[in-house]
């Protein structure tokens, strides 16, 4: 065997060894923490109709202000970052199971780790000290985007493009959900009859109310595209607060979020029975 097939054959069994599957277990623990938080203060929203914050930003405001807040920031930082080795293992090296080696399995495996290794890099600039990265409206964000998006040459269609990008997203999770794809990532067969019964009910309700929520910020970034309007374009926060605009009323908002409740609770069953 020559050495660059060696090297390759240590690198991919390193990618699929121990230390990169207890790094997505982190990961989806991590995820689980913040999608819980964000659910809950979008739930309070509903409720109350107060003016928190129902994205990330507000999440890390609440984890910094509890006792042990900086050693959680860390901990959610390094759990994201074990989700986005995880991922670039897989889009280098293909997932597990007999089509993970597939072109598309791989691209999509790409994306994943850019948004986590951009998630992880906010949470722990966050945590160091940074408060302009993780924290802030995600609406503004947003919004600071699209504006330098439009300003530049065709920058409609490119707007138009990440926002149907979202939108097509929001509509495949939710989809996903609703026929229940998740079981064949999951140990299905060694799970016991409560745990599955459980993992049903958060999968499907939990990544419908995700996928809605990626809808609406895909629908949001359209209107901008076509208004050529960047204050038209939500972050996660107004997108979650639209859902009250509704003919449903708060209820929808209040449904919504409990979704994403519940997806955090499926985030936690996966950081246990998830194949990686």
């Amino acid at each position: 065997m020559t050495t660059t097939g060696s090297s390759a054959a240590v690198a991919r069994r390193a990618a699929r060894g121990e230390f990169v599957r207890a790094g997505a277990r982190a990961g989806f623990a991590a995820r689980g923490v913040l999608y819980l938080l964000i659910g809950a203060l979008a739930v309070r929203i509903g409720v109350t109709g107060s003016d928190e914050q129902a994205d990330r930003g507000g999440a890390l405001g609440d984890v910094a202000a509890t006792p042990f807040g900086a050693v959680l920031l860390w901990a959610l930082g390094i759990g994201l970052a074990g989700m986005a080795l995880w991922r670039l293992s897989e889009a280098l090296f293909g997932a597990a199971g007999p089509k993970g080696d597939r072109a598309g399995k791989r691209a999509l495996s790409g994306c994943r780790f850019v948004f986590y290794a951009v998630t992880s890099f906010l949470v722990l600039s966050f945590a160091a000290g940074d408060r302009g990265s993780g924290a802030g409206s995600t609406d503004r964000q947003s919004q600071d985007v699209t504006g330098r998006l439009l300003a530049l040459p065709g920058g409609q269609w490119w707007v138009g493009a990440v926002a149907a990008g979202f939108l097509g997203a929001g509509l495949w999770i939710a989809g996903r959900a609703v026929a229940r794809k998740y079981r064949k990532h999951l140990a299905w067969g060694r799970m016991p009859s409560y745990q599955r019964r459980l993992m049903d009910v958060t999968g499907v309700a939990g990544g419908v109310g995700r996928g809605l929520v990626f809808a609406a910020l895909g629908f949001s970034g359209l209107k901008a595209s076509f208004a050529f309007d960047a204050g038209e374009a939500k972050g996660m926060d107004d997108a979650i607060r639209s859902f009250a605009q509704t003919p449903a009323g708060p209820w929808l908002l209040i449904a919504v979020a409990v979704g994403l409740v519940l997806f955090g609770v499926f985030s936690f069953g996966q950081a246990k029975w998830r194949e990686v």
